[in-house]
């Protein structure tokens, strides 16, 4: 039994499950989305579809970095305790994992509807060509931004079959949040992608002008946030989640400095993780309470 909770836990922190706090709440806030339209409701099998299509989506993509990044997380002495180069998961195994995941993925989005199964082997083409982004262009902080974005028009679609406007704001607001991070993540290994080549914003700018993207990136954010909660004609419930979340942006942008990395983790992960389950959580009940 130790053994098997063990190799569970070398394949969740392979896809660094914990990070689900970051596009899972849209995933949600999209589906109710869909279930409050008139004609639609709440259906338990599609929201456990939903769910499913997330974390099939999410341990393709994660898998398929580890196993595309294993030369550059090798070198890299941050990355090297990773599971693939620490040897605890080989590539192989690494390979097998993506490839179950995906057709799982798409499986779950056959059984939701036609649409999402059309759209599958795209949103497949965007979260695993990310991993190869970083070797050609320093956009690649938006490759990853459009990946999770898929997650609150993809739920929408799931349950209503069709696009909307609505779901598409918070799309765009998904992208410029998580491209705005992770360009604050991507600082503490700007030295290291410069001299294996790989591009980011950081390794081609400076860490100021760096910031400098990353801080128009969550303007763009907080205008989108407005603009959906007034778009959606928002209740009390969504501005509390919207003023909570536009905090944790600039507390963030107050914490990390050109000269002081110390707390970029918790910028990447804490702060954006309490915004995204927040505003997330904020956006539901205001759907279903107001």
């Amino acid at each position: 039994m130790k053994k098997l909770l063990d190799r569970t836990n070398d394949y969740l922190s392979l896809v660094r499950f914990s990070h689900t706090v970051f596009a899972m709440p849209f995933a949600l806030a999209g589906y109710f989305l869909g279930a409050t339209e008139p004609g639609y409701g709440f259906s338990l099998r599609t929201f456990l579809l939903v769910i499913a299509c997330m974390v099939f989506a999410r341990s393709a993509a994660m898998g398929f970095n580890r196993w595309a990044d294993v030369r550059f997380d090798t070198l890299n002495p941050r990355t090297a305790v990773r599971e693939i180069p620490s040897g605890k998961i080989s590539r192989r195994q690494a390979l097998i994992f993506v490839i179950a995941s995906s057709l799982l993925f798409i499986v779950a989005a056959a059984l939701l509807n036609r649409l999402t199964f059309i759209l599958s082997p795209v949103a497949l083409l965007v979260v695993l060509g990310y991993s190869y982004t970083k070797r050609f262009t320093p956009l690649c902080h938006l490759i990853l931004g459009l990946g999770l974005s898929l997650a609150p028009i993809g739920a929408y679609i799931a349950v209503t079959g069709t696009f909307g406007m609505l779901p598409l704001i918070y799309s765009l607001l998904v992208l410029t949040w998580v491209s705005g991070f992770d360009i604050i993540y991507s600082l503490q290994d700007d030295q290291f992608d410069r001299e294996t080549g790989l591009y980011s914003i950081p390794a081609v700018m400076s860490r100021g002008k760096a910031l400098a993207v990353s801080t128009a990136l969550h303007l763009g954010s907080v205008a989108l946030v407005v603009f959906a909660g007034i778009a959606g004609g928002a209740g009390w419930i969504y501005w509390s989640g919207a003023v909570i979340f536009t905090g944790m942006l600039i507390y963030q942008h107050l914490i990390v400095k050109p000269s002081d990395l110390s707390r970029v983790n918790m910028a990447f992960g804490t702060t954006n993780g309490i915004a995204g389950v927040i505003f997330g959580l904020a956006v539901v009940l205001d759907l279903l309470i107001l």
